[in-house]
């Protein structure tokens, strides 16, 4: 009994890990500003932005500063998501490289 109660509860703090998650939004940023990625917590890409300053550069410059730019948002959602767990586990830190099943 008290396993079954045990799996609730974590079946409702990844659930409301997942909603937090999905709420978040964060922006990853390269090249000082010129280009922007706009991204959920769930990985989505809303948005990116390009100055147009870098319109007259070779495409391999705009490429590597645009995966810079999604690398940047996604480094972020991984660790807003940690935090939400962190916040949703009353505080208990989770050790680097812990990954949970969800």
């Amino acid at each position: 009994r008290d396993v079954e109660r045990s799996r609730g509860l974590g079946d409702v703090y990844k659930r409301q890990a997942q909603e937090t998650a999905a709420k978040a939004v964060v922006e990853g940023v390269a090249g000082a500003g010129l280009v922007r990625v706009e991204m959920t917590g769930r990985y989505q890409v809303n948005s990116v932005t390009i100055d147009e300053t870098l319109l007259s550069e070779e495409i391999s410059v705009i490429e590597d500063l645009l995966a810079a730019a999604v690398n940047s948002a996604v480094a972020k959602v991984a660790e807003a998501s940690k935090g939400s767990l962190s916040d949703l586990a009353g505080g208990i830190t989770l050790p680097d490289g812990f990954k949970m099943p969800f």
